[in-house]
């Protein structure tokens, strides 16, 4: 794919007001420490027809920085349509470390999984078909897993994002990191819904829903940052 396709796919996930600058900080911060099965598996991506899926490599590479920066080990992926983001957690997780991905379309996974292959870490992942609420409640049937992952990371169906947190609040242990993504959902969020497109105003009231419950959630010190179509990082604190 050549650059000037790539370049407007990736300023698609922005939300900054000028996409010279969003491509600026990806050709500074951003790609020049990008590996390249991520490089490869984001321009495959790139030529699916809900491309618009993906993790923007902006919110990957910081999502890749709290990795290490609370060492985390154990983690879950709630929807992981091609793997870009898990592949960037399998890379930045340790030898011995465990990742549970849970979405309900193998299809899309498929497409990443032969660059997962030849990264070499295939083996940190446990690829569950299925909906994400069965397989985290029986996670929380086993008392070992309670407090027993460090991170986790949501995008998925936005309709059950509190109900993935409340689970998430006893499966990650205190000081460890959930992030959710799509909490700008376009930048619709500070629109009104006479000024949000027909097709995305259901998901812009979700959206809303959920960031007002995260900010008065207790349990999490949080922060709703601009990359991507924003991601919200929640570190459990109770």
């Amino acid at each position: 794919m050549d650059n000037e396709k790539k370049e407007s796919t990736s300023f698609s996930k922005g939300l900054l007001q000028s996409e010279e600058l969003y491509q600026y900080i990806l050709g500074t911060s951003v790609y020049p420490r990008e590996s390249e099965h991520l490089k490869e598996l984001r321009d495959i991506t790139a030529t699916h027809p809900r491309a618009v899926m993906a993790t923007a490599p902006d919110a990957g590479q910081l999502i890749a920085l709290l990795l290490k920066l609370i060492n985390a080990k154990r983690t879950i992926e709630v929807g992981v349509f091609t793997g870009y983001s898990l592949l960037l957690t399998a890379l930045t997780i340790p030898e011995d470390g465990k990742i549970v991905a849970i979405d309900m379309n193998r299809e899309a996974y498929e497409i990443g999984l032969p660059i997962i292959r030849r990264a070499g870490v295939d083996n940190k992942i446990d690829f569950i078909e299925s909906e994400a609420l069965p397989v985290l409640d029986q996670l929380l049937e086993d008392p070992g897993n309670e407090n027993g992952f460090d991170f986790a990371f949501i995008d998925a169906d936005k309709i059950n994002y509190w109900n993935y947190h409340e689970r998430l609040m006893k499966l990650v242990k205190v000081g460890g990191i959930v992030v959710y993504d799509n909490t700008l959902w376009a930048g619709t969020v500070a629109l009104s819904e006479q000024s949000t497109p027909e097709a995305m105003r259901e998901g812009r009231q979700r959206t809303l829903d959920v960031n007002k419950l995260l900010a008065a959630d207790s349990r999490v010190q949080i922060s709703l940052a601009p990359l991507g179509d924003g991601i919200t990082i929640c570190r459990r604190i109770l």
